[in-house]
């Protein structure tokens, strides 16, 4: 299984301002950087509790069609299905009709269900999912504990500001982190 995001946020979780009024930040000097945090500290929270923030469009490929016809989505929370396509071994693809699919966006992980048989005859990759993710279009549509968690990570990130280049953030996690977004992680077994 692989995933391709397709349409990234339109917004951000936190805003530029939100954060300065964290950090206590009164001068634009910082702004590039913080701008960079808030994407980085945004990439690990969403990796490390298995969720979305702001709606976006992934593409999840499978390499088939599970045995029982229950293929569990990689993304959440799920806000819609977009399309299914299953290709052929010839690379010919088919689209699924959205009649033949069956949601289940409150299970953890969500669970898309096909209620006719339609398997793919391409070895790799042969089955495509478009599904829209997130909470919703704004920052006010997180969770308020997400949204402190990002605080939280940002402000522990710009603590740390020279000793780790940005592009290796979060170096480490602050406490009390992972007890905000526990709500919401996606544990294995």
């Amino acid at each position: 299984m692989a995933l391709m995001l397709l349409t990234a946020p339109a917004a951000t979780a936190v805003s530029l301002d939100e954060v300065k009024r964290h950090l206590r930040v009164e001068t634009a000097d910082d702004d590039l950087y913080l701008t960079d945090l808030i994407a980085a500290s945004t990439g690990h929270l969403e990796q490390v509790a298995g969720v979305k923030l702001i709606t976006q469009t992934w593409r999840q490929f499978l390499d088939g069609v599970p045995d029982d016809n229950c293929i569990r989505l990689a993304v959440a929370p799920v806000r819609s299905l977009v399309s299914m396509t299953v290709y052929d071994r010839d690379g010919v693809g088919t689209s699924v009709p959205m009649t033949d699919l069956e949601l289940d966006a409150v299970s953890a992980p969500p669970r898309l269900l096909l209620k006719a048989a339609h398997q793919a005859g391409k070895a790799l990759n042969g089955v495509e999912i478009d599904i829209v993710a997130g909470f919703g279009d704004t920052a006010a549509d997180v969770p308020d504990t997400l949204r402190r968690a990002l605080l939280l990570l940002i402000a522990h990130a710009y603590e740390f500001r020279g000793a780790v280049p940005v592009d290796a953030q979060p170096a480490s996690e602050p406490h009390g982190f992972r007890t905000l977004i526990a709500p919401f992680r996606r544990m294995a077994l």
